[in-house]
């Protein structure tokens, strides 16, 4: 397997265990993002942004699907935005 398409994290083991936590919030936002567009978009979308952003703080080495997850979780918001408005008020009937 080739070691330079996969970063290692040196330092103390909390170090490593930090970015591999950091890593695991930056996909975890990615995959929110995605179903997000679709359903559950008030609570997807938010959740991917937060995951995004903590991943971020946090120096993840997957800056990229973070950054993708946080357009992703504002899309998810701006979608819902969208259609309440195109609907007329809240989409969703619990009736």
């Amino acid at each position: 397997m080739n070691t330079a398409a996969h970063p290692v994290a040196t330092g103390t083991p909390a170090a490593r265990t930090s970015t591999r936590d950091a890593d695991g919030m930056a996909v975890a936002s990615f995959l929110l993002g995605v179903p997000g567009l679709l359903v559950l978009n008030l609570v997807l979308g938010p959740a991917a942004i937060v995951l995004a952003a903590v991943a971020l703080s946090r120096g993840t080495a997957r800056r990229g699907r973070a950054l993708l997850g946080m357009v992703l979780g504002v899309a998810d918001l701006a979608v819902m935005v969208a259609l309440t408005i195109a609907n007329h008020g809240v989409i969703w009937s619990f009736t």
